[in-house]
């Protein structure tokens, strides 16, 4: 399976470990990843009208290996899977992403007609990122969650594409995974407050695209820095939630 993400750095996180386990559990996936930090689907499309090479290119959660644009880089591969994405600081407000979204679908599809458009729903931010009222974290957190799961639901709906849940797998282990429980100070999934931790932050998003994506749970873990009793938990937590 080739994947193909127009996105930024929570496309980043998510590609980061996804090939890898993937292959642990004989599964083939190559993976590009088009990255503008914070790169919101308005500037995507504005990219797009103006055949901006201003994208990393990004293969298989690897360093940048040279700029490009997005028409340059839908002609690389024959590409089974093109996936799009709202920035995050905009995802829980669909008023943001059209027509932006409905222009990249409609884009992309002309060019890539046999590829399959999936929507990357990303992630609310953790309870400590909401610093400027402490006693309302909880409320502000569930409510940028609540308003990400609304919006994502539209924008699949908007453009007949169904939506990856690594913003739903990743509440999920928050709120039922005792060691990340943020009121034990347990460990944090993020790790500046919104972009992934580079263990199990960004597992979580690699296991969840692969099973969205295959169909395969991929429970061979290959990453030696993961504990094994905890990904075990991480992992039925993700398959309950995902049901």
């Amino acid at each position: 399976m080739k994947i193909l993400s127009i996105g930024n750095s929570f496309s980043q996180d998510a590609h980061n470990m996804l090939h890898t386990l993937a292959l642990a559990n004989g599964v083939d996936i190559e993976t590009v990843n088009l990255y503008i930090g914070g790169c919101k689907l308005q500037t995507h499309w504005e990219n797009i009208e103006n055949n901006k090479p201003d994208y990393d290119l990004e293969r298989n959660g690897g360093a940048c290996e040279r700029k490009i644009s997005v028409e340059e880089a839908l002609c690389l591969e024959k590409w089974d899977v093109i996936t799009l994405q709202q920035a995050s600081a905009q995802s829980q407000n669909f008023s943001t992403y059209t027509p932006y979204l409905e222009n990249i679908a409609k884009y992309v599809r002309e060019r890539c007609p046999k590829a399959k458009i999936w929507f990357h729903q990303t992630w609310a931010y953790e309870n400590d990122y909401f610093l400027d009222n402490p006693r309302e974290n909880d409320s502000k957190q569930k409510s940028m969650y609540n308003n990400i799961l609304t919006a994502s639901k539209t924008a699949g709906e908007t453009i007949s594409a169904p939506f990856i849940r690594v913003g739903v797998a990743i509440q999920a282990v928050r709120e039922n995974v005792a060691e990340f429980s943020y009121k034990d100070g347990g460990m944090s999934l993020n790790r500046d407050g919104y972009h992934l931790s580079y263990d199990y932050g960004r597992f979580i998003a690699a296991y969840t695209w692969a099973y969205e994506l295959t169909g395969v749970w991929c429970d061979n873990v290959p990453f030696e820095n993961l504990d094994k009793e905890l990904i075990v938990k991480i992992t039925q937590t993700i398959k309950d939630a995902l049901k």
